[in-house]
């Protein structure tokens, strides 16, 4: 349990659960195996003589008393975490956590460089990385399950922000397409070739692009990993629009030009408040330079 308290461990292992809406990806996220967080719910519904989960093939989600002691035991976790960096604190940064909450682009480019140069300083803090879309880190954040999140800004709630980079997204082409040496891609082509849309099964950034533009693309492939879309677009099979964070240090041969209407992102750092942060934390954010 890495000396952490048996029943906050249960408390997280509800509430993971829950998020997950499966005991498989709570394990996956928490490192345990499957078998183990079953058997920590099992206790906490012995303990407090309640059923709190609901189990049937399609997952698991909570009854109406899980639902209800669910906000408590999240209560009792962010305490915990309170109380954790406080110690942290008073050590100094001679050991402690930071979770951040991310999307790949951020963690394939940018966290390895900004951790290597933190952790140069500071060796004996851990990590943890929440992989996300940009809806779940923020709610990460507002419930204080990251300490921070990397994210497009504007973000809906009132959470603090550091702006950080705009990042444009480019028209991905097959190296032998008819316009790949073209100086812009006209996005009414869109309309007529096979489309490879970056989503994650909801409305993000090129979705609301092209019905800004009134275009309907011809979406052939919808997937949330940007490197499938890639090799799909090497080998024919469409062309697509990435952002050019993703596109750094790329082994396809594929090729990326300026779209005719451009479109970006805001990249920035949300976090609930600067002043609460752990010290770890905010030492973290004077690093993101390093990026």
């Amino acid at each position: 349990m890495d000396g952490k308290d048996i029943s906050i461990q249960k408390y997280i292992a509800f509430i993971t659960t829950v998020e997950c809406g499966s005991f498989t990806k709570a394990a996956d996220r928490l490192h345990y195996s499957q078998s183990g967080i079953s058997r920590m719910i099992g206790d906490l519904e012995k303990e407090w003589k309640l059923s709190l989960l609901e189990r049937d093939r399609s997952g698991v989600s909570p009854t109406s008393a899980g639902q209800l002691l669910l906000p408590y035991a999240r209560d009792m976790v962010n305490v915990y975490r309170n109380l954790q960096m406080q110690v942290d604190e008073l050590n100094g940064l001679k050991s402690g956590m930071i979770r951040i909450g991310t999307f790949s682009s951020v963690a394939t480019h940018w966290l390895p460089n900004i951790i290597r140069k933190f952790q140069k300083n500071y060796p004996n803090i851990d990590y943890e990385l929440l992989m996300g879309d940009y809806e779940e880190i923020e709610k990460w954040v507002q419930e204080g399950r990251v300490d921070c999140g990397f994210t497009r800004l504007p973000v809906s709630s009132d959470l603090e922000t550091i702006f950080l980079e705009q990042d444009s997204f480019l028209a991905i082409l097959p190296k032998n397409h008819p316009q790949s040496d073209a100086e812009v891609f006209p996005v009414s082509e869109f309309e007529k070739e096979p489309f490879l849309l970056l989503e994650h099964g909801k409305k993000e950034e090129v979705s609301e692009y092209f019905d800004r533009l009134g275009i309907v693309p011809k979406t052939h492939f919808t997937t949330w990993d940007d490197y499938a879309i890639m090799s799909m677009v090497e080998s024919g099979l469409g062309i697509s629009i990435l952002p050019n964070l993703i596109l750094r240090r790329i082994p396809y041969k594929i090729k990326a030009i300026p779209l005719s209407e451009p479109l970006v992102r805001n990249i920035g750092v949300i976090l609930k408040n600067s002043r609460t942060a752990s010290l770890a934390t905010k030492t973290f954010l004077d690093y993101l330079k390093c990026r």
